[in-house]
């Protein structure tokens, strides 16, 4: 019976995704690891032969590349388990975190928990930095950032199925997230660094600006006019530069 289902999308990762695999399989619970291959022109086949007998690791393919989010929602309709767990190709997990997030879904009855992240370099090593969460999170606070990592949520399958991920010039996830609080209330966190987050200069939101400028669609894709925008942003920048300054 499969509980989890781990959604890794790829794009050209094959010198990471082994990785990302062997921490979700390392994670105890009853799962399986959907590799979703988003018309990739550096093929994931050559690390995927090295889980033949495994069937756990399961391999869709999409014929042409659109993006993380279809990716993500394809695996999410293709999702067996009864939550979802996101994670990136160049991510991995510390053992325990899905146990963990688990226990904590069942005694809370919340539909996302997330957990912090420890940011590392591209060689494997830690950057020296530990960004922690907060053991709740609601609507109100998550407008003023994005303190849900994508890589580190797990979020039950249903929900992830009734909202799904959209609007690609924007931070899609994080539209995700306001959309399931806007509903149910509250998010789960554990402060803990489950997830080995690699930072990047190369992913989708890039620079600081082009993340700001994406936070800023997020405000006005959700509905909101340019002064109630302006006034989240401007939490947004403050709780950035807090954040980075810890």
């Amino acid at each position: 019976m499969i509980l989890v289902s781990v959604i890794i999308p790829y794009y050209n990762a094959a010198h990471t995704l082994g990785r990302a695999i062997d921490s979700a399989l390392a994670q105890e619970v009853p799962l399986e690891v959907l590799v979703i291959d988003d018309g990739s022109p550096e093929s994931p086949d050559s690390v995927l032969r090295l889980y033949e007998g495994d069937s756990r690791v399961k391999l869709i393919r999409q014929e042409k590349n659109s993006g993380v989010a279809a990716a993500r929602n394809e695996g999410v309709r293709q999702a067996s388990g009864r939550y979802v767990a996101f994670l990136d190709a160049d991510d991995w997990w510390a053992q325990g975190k899905l146990r963990k997030q688990l226990a904590l879904a069942r005694k809370t009855g919340a539909v996302l928990i997330c957990t912090g992240r420890e940011l590392m370099k591209p060689d494997g090593t830690s950057a020296g930095r530990i960004i922690p969460v907060q053991k709740t999170i609601r609507y109100r606070t998550l407008l003023m950032g994005n303190v849900i990592n994508c890589s580190s949520v797990l979020l039950r399958t249903d929900v992830a199925r009734e909202f799904p991920m959209e609007y690609d010039r924007a931070h899609e996830d994080y539209i995700l997230w306001l959309k399931i609080l806007k509903k149910y209330e509250e998010a789960r966190g554990i402060p803990g660094p489950y997830l080995k987050y690699q930072v990047s200069a190369d992913g989708k939101s890039g620079p600081k600006w082009k993340s700001a400028l994406m936070t800023w669609r997020v405000y006005r894709y959700m509905g909101y006019g340019p002064l109630a925008s302006a006034c989240f942003f401007a939490g947004y920048a403050i709780n950035g530069v807090r954040k980075w300054m810890m």
